[in-house]
């Protein structure tokens, strides 16, 4: 009975194959097919993996240095791709129409190099700065026309430039909280199992289906560097340790890094009010290190504390994936204190250029309405033809935005020098002395000084964070910021890759990353809520510059909004308007949708947190967020009540 019946089974599952004729033909393309299709799979998946931007290039660093060296790349990689998204909005809805749809360069003063500038405005040195023609040009904000409609589709280009600017912001925090939500999805400690993690290894670490002898020292190097993190958490689990004194240690090495911090911050005050002095000064009369000494200070503040950090945190032992942590967040405290007194410096700078602009338009304002006058009077008619003069010799104003503009590419770009020539010099220059002077030097340089350099995790992670900062803060002031951005990130990802790969060696202690960089996310979703404070400062209470910008004209810039509402929407819709843009209204709808675009309530729980800091803030500045020409409601005067209720 049971015998008959596993045979028959047997007898109909390769029936094909124990038959003859068509039965067993077809049989035989099935399997053929079956194997077909599998090799289709996996050719397939190859090929998908292999479509992912420098997947390869990640994978080598990772099986020589470790997860944590290839978790900063793996972040460089996902900065790069959100960039050049950003650089599509910014290109397309604002740098785009302008170029084929506005007003070409030389017709309006705007457009235009000043007369007195034209004989330099190709110089190298003026290039370098960033002045002369790329001042005048689709880089910055003061070329943009402020003309409601361009073109013949009528392109609404100032309402375009702040919708984008703003919407570069809301993008850039649903990216990043959807990211953290998908590694809070992930989590772990990066170990495969829990328990026999050593046997694991052993036993199923190899990959049989490699037949590519450069794959396999790859993979014998990844598998080298999987123990040797495996053994450090080993250590660490079982490491007996006298808890007195690494209390000590560690108060002392804390004390240490906020004397630190403290006079770094003393030595930016004391250059910034130097510089204010020097501005006073004739431009002639100052060095190149007096002209840029805030600029020198912060990058040499950027190359040197954070080694000093690193060296200081050696008395604390901690796990090295903890000490990293700290690492970070005492950089991110130093770097946030540069980048706000870069801020609160280019402010002050900018208080002075909005009383010189005033100035001017008031003397400008007064001799138009002498030439009207005096024409009228000679010629006896009211028809008065404009000033037959050419755009190259109007007078204008200083243009603040495009200075403030100016300030974040210079600082930018001086970054990426800075960051190129620390690696030549301190990596490969390092790394050719040790490797060819060795056999004839007095000690060993590889055992000691100088030795080989190794990868600093934490000053690259901090620097494309602040970086992004810059980015995001600078591109309303030039809107050509964020391609020079992605310029940036494809250029380090090669050159970063080659030197960790050529001149670096593995950390001493190796460890695992954690599978979430949620702590990378973290700070980057700080960075990204305070740099939305200096823009939206600008928007909501400073005034434009009258004759360069998308809203010269506007007392401020968010009137654009308030112009389209008035003269292109029903009455009734400024009254919901006025409404919807209570922030008791908002921060929970923005809640409520980020709960269900993540379906995560980690992340809807940590939103929470965030809006409750950005309701103190709406709370602290309602008077911002007041809009003439629309009805006031009491619910508009007081967001913080309703958005409280919602949450308690």
């Amino acid at each position: 009975g049971l015998h008959e019946k596993v045979a028959q089974d047997f007898v109909e599952r390769f029936e094909g194959a124990l038959g003859k004729g068509k039965g067993r033909r077809l049989y035989a393309f099935k399997v053929m097919m079956t194997k077909k299709l599998i090799k289709f799979n996996r050719d397939f998946e190859n090929f998908k993996t292999a479509c992912i931007p420098w997947e390869m290039k990640i994978k080598e660093v990772e099986s020589h240095f470790g997860s944590s060296v290839a978790s900063y790349f793996i972040f460089l990689r996902w900065m790069y791709g959100l960039n050049l998204i950003l650089f599509g909005f910014m290109f397309g809805l604002v740098v785009m129409p302008e170029v084929l749809m506005g007003l070409p360069y030389g017709s309006i003063p705007r457009k235009t190099v000043p007369r007195s500038d034209q004989a330099t405005e190709m110089d190298l040195s003026v290039l370098l700065d960033f002045g002369g023609y790329c001042q005048y040009s689709v880089l910055f904000y003061g070329y943009y026309n402020s003309d409601r409609t361009i073109g013949v589709l009528k392109f609404r280009l100032p309402l375009s430039y702040l919708l984008t600017s703003v919407g570069i912001f809301g993008y850039s925090l649903l990216v990043v909280i959807r990211m953290m939500a998908r590694n809070a999805d992930v989590g772990g400690d990066g170990g495969d199992d829990a328990d026999f993690t050593f046997s694991w290894k052993m036993f199923t670490s190899w990959d049989y289906l490699i037949g590519n002898p450069e794959t396999a020292d790859n993979k014998y190097a990844s598998i080298t560097t999987s123990f040797k993190e495996s053994i450090v958490d080993e250590q660490e689990n079982q490491k007996d340790e006298n808890i007195h004194l690494r209390r000590f240690c560690r108060v002392s090495a804390n004390v240490l890094i906020l004397c630190s911090l403290g006079g770094s911050g003393y030595l930016i005050y004391y250059v910034v009010k130097r510089s204010q002095d020097f501005a006073k000064m004739d431009p002639s009369s100052l060095s190149w290190f007096e002209k840029n000494e805030v600029e020198f200070v912060m990058s040499l503040l950027g190359l040197v504390c954070p080694p000093l950090f690193e060296s200081i945190a050696e008395l604390e032992d901690y796990h090295p994936r903890i000490a990293l942590k700290w690492q970070l967040g005492r950089i991110f405290a130093l770097f946030l204190g540069n980048l706000y007194t870069f801020l609160f410096a280019l402010f002050d700078e900018v208080n002075g250029k909005l009383e010189e602009e005033l100035s001017i338009k008031n003397s400008s304002e007064w001799a138009l309405s002498q030439y009207y006058a005096n024409y009228s009077a000679f010629y006896n008619t009211t028809v008065v033809p404009p000033p037959n003069v050419s755009p190259a010799d109007v007078i204008r104003g200083p243009c603040w935005e495009t200075a403030v503009g100016q300030e974040f590419v210079k600082l930018t770009v001086s970054d990426v020098e800075v960051t190129f020539l620390t690696i030549l010099i301190g990596d490969f220059v390092r790394a050719f002395i040790v490797r060819f002077l060795n056999y004839c030097w007095c000690w060993d340089l590889e055992a000691g000084f100088p030795s080989y350099g190794e990868f600093d995790i934490s000053g690259n992670v901090l620097g494309l964070v602040f970086n992004q900062g810059m980015i995001w803060m600078g591109a309303f002031y030039a809107p050509g910021l964020i391609g020079i951005n992605v310029l940036r990130l494809l250029t380090s990802m090669y050159f970063q890759c080659w030197a960790v790969m050529a001149c670096n060696v593995p950390h001493e202690r190796v460890f695992k990353a954690s599978k979430s960089n949620n702590f990378y996310m973290g700070l980057l979703l700080l960075v990204l809520f305070l740099s939305i404070l200096p823009v939206i400062y600008t928007i909501m209470t400073m005034p434009p510059s009258f004759d360069c910008g998308p809203f010269s004209g506007q007392q401020k810039m968010y009137d654009v909004v308030m112009e389209t509402i008035n003269q292109d929407l029903p009455a009734f819709m400024g009254t919901i308007f006025s409404y919807a843009s209570n922030p008791g209204l908002i921060m929970p709808a923005v809640s409520s949708a980020t709960f269900i675009y993540n379906n995560d309530i980690n992340s809807f729980l940590m939103i929470k947190v965030l809006h409750i800091l950005c309701f103190q803030f709406a709370f602290f500045n309602s008077s911002m967020f007041s809009c003439p020409g629309l009805p006031s409601s009491h619910l508009f005067r007081q967001p913080c009540k309703y958005a409280i209720s919602f949450y308690f």
